[in-house]
């Protein structure tokens, strides 16, 4: 399976020097700015990163890469090809994405998700995202949010248990998002 654009937006409460890592380098695909062991960026409260190497703006991180074989999903979303920018809207707001992060995702995955009748969304926890990418950030942030998609497209709809996502707390001190998708490969929906 392989995870596409993962972005890492960091909002401290005041400029600061970050160290970001992923737990499993190896599994790597693309990544800009280049990874080499870890980013070393100067993060503003705004969001704008300067890479500490090369003094390059930037106002994410971003990488690829292949994941490890995710379980079988039975519950999700059928989303009709037209509900689809409402429904991501929605779900992404209630997963703790602001409306530009949001704008962001939507622009990116629309095209995919607009290609069928139907789509099958399921959104994976963040305690399986930990488990098979870790992300560390030094000085240790205040909060992680990391959504990601997975997708399926369909010709009709199926019937799948509605997702209970869990509601993003709200944003305070120094706060990490990171978005991301992923293509199902056959046989992950029950």
């Amino acid at each position: 399976m392989h995870v596409a654009k993962p972005i890492i937006y960091l909002y401290p409460t005041e400029t600061t020097d970050v160290s970001v890592k992923l737990g499993e380098p190896e599994k790597l695909t693309h990544t800009y700015p280049k990874y080499v062991d870890e980013w070393k960026v100067r993060a503003e409260p705004n969001g704008d990163l300067t890479d500490m190497v090369t003094g390059r703006k930037y106002y994410a991180l971003y990488w690829e890469g292949k994941d490890a074989d995710l379980p079988r999903y039975d519950d999700g979303f059928v989303v009709a090809k037209d509900e689809v920018v409402p429904f991501l809207e929605e779900k992404l707001a209630v997963l703790g994405l602001n409306e530009r992060e949001a704008n962001e995702f939507i622009i990116y995955w629309l095209p995919k998700l607009e290609s069928a009748p139907y789509t099958f969304i399921h959104f994976v926890s963040q305690d399986e995202q930990d488990k098979n990418m870790p992300l560390t950030v030094q000085p240790e942030p205040d909060m992680i949010i990391r959504v990601l998609m997975t997708f399926k497209s369909l010709d009709k709809p199926i019937e799948v248990k509605e997702q209970i996502l869990p509601e993003a707390p709200e944003r305070n001190g120094f706060t990490v998002i990171e978005w991301g998708g992923t293509v199902i490969s056959s046989g992950l929906i029950k």
